[in-house]
């Protein structure tokens, strides 16, 4: 199995493509790609979403892009992302059992956490890559104080993450951003490509 480590490896940005059809989902991975897109997820909460995940594997291949399945929070949904060619497992949540599983289907993943109660849980079962969610709610002061009793924690930032504030996360400490609606916003493309020309240059 393949560590975030390699997978990410200097990337900083993060687009997750949610609850679109198969072909919006392709073409909105597309021109995130054409914006220097590295990292992209797809959530799988509902069946029908499978599709689109499977869509977005199968144009990624074509590319060299590697494609991971979000909010995945059940053994099932591990199986499906598998089947479907995800590379990685991301959840809204901690669960043991889901990172287990998913590790086993030889996909890393990466929990959603909001304390360091669930850090040192996630930690515990072998996952220092963690999503940091609701990012908005919890703010950039928060990435500050968890570095503290965790440096080496490795968090990414989603939830609520926009390309204007992006840069206040990783400054905060956040190793990767994750933008939900970045793509929705044709305005915002321009800066997406500008963001991830800063950052995933910069990254080390």
């Amino acid at each position: 199995m393949t560590h975030f480590n390699e997978l990410f490896g200097t990337r900083r940005i993060m687009v997750i493509l949610r609850g679109m059809s198969p072909e919006r989902t392709v073409e909105l991975a597309t021109v995130a790609w054409d914006a220097g897109v590295e990292l992209l997820e797809v959530p799988i909460g509902k069946p029908e979403q499978v599709a689109s995940l499977a869509a977005a594997v199968a144009a990624g291949a074509e590319r060299g892009k590697l494609v991971g399945a979000g909010t995945v929070i059940s053994s099932d949904q591990v199986r499906s992302a598998a089947q479907a060619g995800a590379r990685y497992t991301v959840a809204p949540g901690f669960d043991a059992t889901v990172a287990v599983a998913s590790r086993a289907a030889g996909m890393p993943h990466l929990p959603g956490v909001a304390t360091a109660t669930e850090i040192q849980q996630a930690l515990a079962v072998g996952c220092d890559w963690v999503k940091a969610f609701p990012a908005t709610s919890l703010g950039s002061a928060w990435f500050r104080a968890i570095g503290g009793p965790f440096p080496d924690l490795r968090l990414v930032a989603t939830g609520g993450v926009s390309v204007t504030t992006a840069p206040e996360y990783l400054a905060a400490g956040a190793r990767v951003v994750a933008l939900g609606s970045a793509l929705s916003d044709p305005a915002q493309v321009n800066g997406l490509t500008a963001l991830v020309a800063q950052y995933d240059s910069q990254a080390g």
